[in-house]
């Protein structure tokens, strides 16, 4: 039978899960001089000091474009007020490549927690011009609109929100901060939206 945990078992995995959110952070190329443990009981919440993935002044743009975002993400009046003519649909709403199997039998899609009504522009988020451009050429060959550049911004714009706010959960996850710098980067490097 398996006993209670010592305060000596739980300060060494408190002091292990410390060195290793740091060893983590600072294989991630961040100037990491210190890991203050926050939380510690089912797991450990670890605060990387001083070099955080998303500076102040990076939280600062994102609230700020949330503020103009958030009423034409949650009131479909307001959206359509701001992109006239574009019509809402049943969307996949997180559907990069990935989530797309090409089997002998057609498509098949996963990874559905996201499942949403909006613009077509929503699966398209960050796929890049050579999508973009894609779905255009089907959009055009089936009698359909072409993508609204301005929805589009719009679109990309909410994506970047949702990477920063997903880093909230960089001490738990440290390999969604790999994954996520990039994101971060091209979003760095756009215009703000507001």
């Amino acid at each position: 039978m398996t006993g209670f945990a010592t305060p000596g078992d739980i300060a060494h995995r408190t002091a292990a899960a410390r060195n290793a959110a740091v060893a983590a952070g600072r294989d991630l190329g961040l100037e990491i001089t210190e890991g203050e443990v926050l939380y510690e009981l089912f797991s450990v919440v670890v605060h990387l000091k001083p070099s955080p993935v998303v500076a102040p002044e990076d939280l600062r743009r994102a609230e700020q474009e949330w503020e103009v975002l958030e009423p034409l993400v949650t009131d479909e009046n307001e959206f359509r007020k701001a992109f006239p003519g574009v019509e809402l649909q049943p969307v996949h709403g997180d559907s990069p490549p990935a989530n797309i199997f090409a089997s002998t039998n057609g498509p098949l899609f996963s990874d559905f927690e996201l499942v949403t009504r909006g613009p077509v522009e929503w699966d398209l988020g960050g796929l890049g011009p050579e999508h973009e451009a894609a779905y255009d050429r089907g959009a055009a060959k089936n009698g359909l609109r072409a993508l609204d550049k301005d929805v589009l911004r719009f679109v990309n714009a909410v994506g970047a929100i949702r990477v920063i706010a997903y880093l909230s959960c960089a001490d738990q996850l440290p390999a969604m901060v790999e994954f996520m710098q990039p994101f971060i980067n091209q979003w760095r490097d756009t215009e703000p939206y507001a």
